[in-house]
């Protein structure tokens, strides 16, 4: 697996145990359609939440929050809009954004968790 992929898998093992620790029930992970995918999706109570992760070993190029583009969002809308009809989801949903700075063998990473960020 490539150094970036590696990478990924790790901050979204992180962000799935942050999110546990706050209560959220972890019901998917890395959940595709075709080249798309959700990275999380879980209950937040009545709430079906879909999180996207955001891994970077630092901030030399910007927050990792901003690299959910216009053109990112678009992807996720869609995605999203298919796991709801695929699911028979009827209920509150919202969109999420948790982004993780380090290295697995760095110090302790950062974790911020963006709850119900805009998808338009």
């Amino acid at each position: 697996m490539a150094a970036h992929n590696e990478l990924g898998a790790w901050g979204e093992a992180l962000a799935t145990a942050y999110l546990q620790k706050k209560g959220y029930v972890i019901m998917e992970r890395d959940w595709k359609l075709g080249h798309r995918d959700l990275d999380i999706i879980a209950q937040d109570g009545e709430t079906v939440v879909f999180v996207e992760v955001k891994t970077r070993r630092n901030r030399v190029f910007g927050e990792p929050e901003e690299a959910v583009d216009y053109r990112k969002r678009d992807n996720l809308r869609k995605t999203i809009s298919s796991y709801v009809k695929f699911r028979h989801i009827n209920c509150e949903i919202r969109f999420d954004v948790v982004t993780v700075v380090g290295t697995p063998d760095g110090s302790e990473p950062e974790i911020s968790h963006i709850e119900d960020f805009p998808l338009y």
